[in-house]
């Protein structure tokens, strides 16, 4: 039997929190969590969306690629147990021994500890006294992370000095100005010196910076390592020049040390969706057939194909199966949303089947005369839905942005979750929603007008400071109907959570922007249980008109109200260049239900507010 491990996560949780290059902190150590390479093979199964794949193996260029849910706890005593190995990270920990320099206690308000390497220590401890980890290592925008080299960082290049190292912290607040990294020959240094100063200049130069911390690179140079592979999988470093990459100082606990890029897909009805179930439920049988002669053959011989195929014709069952294992063409520009906003726009009042097991099925509710605003076309009350969510890489430092009409960014420096990627983690939810179309000439009427026009020229001017800020990201990013449409989203999401029965950290958005289909939101809860199919959201889309109501009216003033209308997106002293009107007193909302991290929001663009600007759609409510 393997050894018990140390602790256990959800598997969802492995996909949006917890994944390849994450850091987690256990009760002595902190640990790095494993690449695919260090998944065992017990406990995964696999999962099967077909759309998914097929636009994942032509934009991560992995054909055959599969996708398989992380491993599972067994539940019983006697099998081995499974899971994902993490290594040790960091390297270096801070001792709770007192200073020896010292002959008497410090009155100046100082606490001195420790800096030690793991090789110092004797059964995880100095001098029997506990150790926790060092709170700062060294990152760079490529994903890759490193412990800080503490004798570099405080000499110069060429002193080999390595006595002990000290860390002084003044106070309880933890800022880098009151933390000084000392050493016993005397020498010291601030770590607010560590912090990166952008400097073009500065980075295209080869040498070490030295003490004085004028440097842009404090911290050196990059190597490339990537300990999440093993302790030495390194790859070569450089930007967009050519240069090596820049380390940057990074908060081990910090929020942005690491930000997942998944992409999801709603299942949608197939008229042959029985028969695709039965061929994957008999895939490992029928995976290698090259003809349909051969499915002849094995369904004759093989008893579990004859099963599982049932009456379906050997014809049709071999176009299923061609059709499973083809590889995407190059010149295939379907977006895995549009897919999704036809069938919701589709004409009929019901869509999908009605079974307890079932993928999907919604029903199409009529407009009550009462509504309180125009605009709004139709509502699609989702009884049932599945969603397939699979991480395929991690930045750090600064979170993902997809393209337009994409939900993965081609030009992101993602970070590789494996040495080899043949296979990425996935997750199946199950949940319920609420579908809500727009009158797609409406929206193109309002966004024509003045007052719209003006407010995006505006909006348009903070992108272009945003992206002064990223010049790495090159892909076009959403129009005025998407941050129109994603603010709405987000008042509705704080107001169905009142009485839906759901927390408004469980309701997710996708927004449906597409010029030449049409407008849409679906609000959505999906879990791996039964926990999102409770049918609150579906009660409460069956009044959806005063929760709409409702939201509009929470839109027109916000508590920080002057502040929040009059925000400008191009104020180069907030930095908030990508929201309009839009605090965490109105807009803002968990980033487990955002689909762009809260990004991209204005309420002007909905309802009247205090602002100077003309520019709602609801203006008439």
């Amino acid at each position: 039997m393997s050894k018990r491990p140390h602790g256990s996560i959800r598997r969802s949780h492995v996909l949006t929190t917890y994944g390849p290059g994450a850091m987690v902190d256990l009760p002595t150590r902190s640990v790095i969590v494993g690449g695919l390479e260090c998944w065992s093979d017990g406990g995964r199964e696999p999962v099967f969306e077909d759309r998914l794949v097929r636009r994942l193996e032509r934009d991560l260029r992995v054909p055959g690629l599969k996708l398989f849910t992380p491993p599972g706890d067994p539940g019983d005593p006697s099998q081995p147990y499974t899971g994902i190995t993490a290594w040790i990270f960091p390297e270096w920990f801070v001792g709770q021994a007192a200073d020896p320099d010292e002959g008497k206690p410090r009155t100046d308000g100082v606490r001195s500890r420790p800096l030690l390497h793991r090789e110092k220590l004797v059964d995880g401890k100095y001098q029997k006294k506990d150790v926790v980890p060092v709170r700062f290592v060294q990152a760079c925008v490529n994903g890759h992370i490193d412990d800080i080299d503490w004798h570099g960082f405080l000499h110069d290049r060429d002193d080999p000095c390595r006595r002990q190292l000290w860390i002084d912290e003044i106070g309880t607040t933890g800022v880098l100005a009151n933390v000084t990294i000392r050493c016993d020959c005397g020498k010291s240094r601030s770590m607010a010196t560590a912090e990166f100063r952008s400097n073009p200049d500065a980075e295209a130069s080869a040498e070490r910076p030295g003490r004085s911390g004028k440097d842009s690179a404090p911290l050196g140079y990059c190597r490339g390592r990537r300990p999440w592979l093993g302790p030495r999988s390194t790859e070569k470093c450089v930007n967009g020049k050519g240069d090596t990459e820049v380390n940057r100082l990074l908060i081990r606990s910090a929020s942005n040390t690491w930000f997942s890029e998944t992409v999801s897909v709603i299942s949608i009805p197939d008229v042959d969706a029985e028969l695709v179930k039965a061929v994957e439920g008999a895939w490992g049988l029928l995976s290698d057939l090259e003809s349909l002669d051969d499915l002849v053959y094995a369904r004759k011989k093989f008893a579990p194909v004859r099963n599982a195929l049932g009456e379906w014709t050997d014809e049709r069952a071999w176009e299923t199966i061609r059709r499973k294992r083809s590889p995407p063409q190059a010149d295939d520009k379907e977006d895995l949303r549009r897919a999704e906003l036809q069938m919701l726009l589709d004409s009929s009042d019901e869509l999908g089947s009605d079974k307890p097991d079932g993928d999907f099925y919604a029903r199409r509710r009529p407009l009550s005369g009462d509504f309180p605003c125009s605009g709004i076309e139709r509502v699609v009350l989702v009884h049932r839905l599945r969603e397939v969510m699979a991480l395929v890489g991690f930045t750090r430092l600064e979170a993902p942005m997809p393209e337009e009409d994409r939900e993965l960014g081609l030009d992101v420096r993602r970070a590789s979750i494996a040495r080899e990627l043949s296979w990425v983690p996935a997750i199946e939810n199950r949940g319920e929603g609420i579908f809500i179309g727009f009158d797609k000439a409406a929206i193109e009427r309002w966004a024509r007008s003045p007052g719209p026009s003006a407010r995006w020229k505006a909006l348009e001017e903070g992108q272009d400071r945003w992206r002064r800020k990223h010049p790495k990201f090159r892909g076009e990013l959403p129009g005025l109907p998407y941050v129109f449409l994603h603010s709405l989203s987000h008042l509705l999401i704080t107001s169905v959570a009142l009485d839906c029965g759901y927390a408004s950290t469980s309701i997710r958005e996708r927004i449906y922007a597409f010029p030449d289909l049409g407008y849409g939101i679906l609000l959505y809860t999906g879990t791996t249980d039964a926990e999102g199919t409770l049918g609150g959201l579906v009660q409460v889309g069956r009044c959806i008109e005063n929760h709409l109501a409702m939201a509009l009216e929470r839109g027109r003033l916000c508590s920080h109200d002057p502040v929040c209308a009059y925000h400008e997106p191009r104020n180069p002293h907030e930095e908030r260049y990508l929201h309009g009107a839009a605090c965490h007193a109105c807009l803002l909302i968990s980033e487990t239900s955002c689909e762009r991290r809260n990004e991209l929001l204005d309420r002007a663009l909905i309802v009247p507010t205090v602002g100077p600007d003309n520019a709602a759609f609801f203006e008439d409510t």
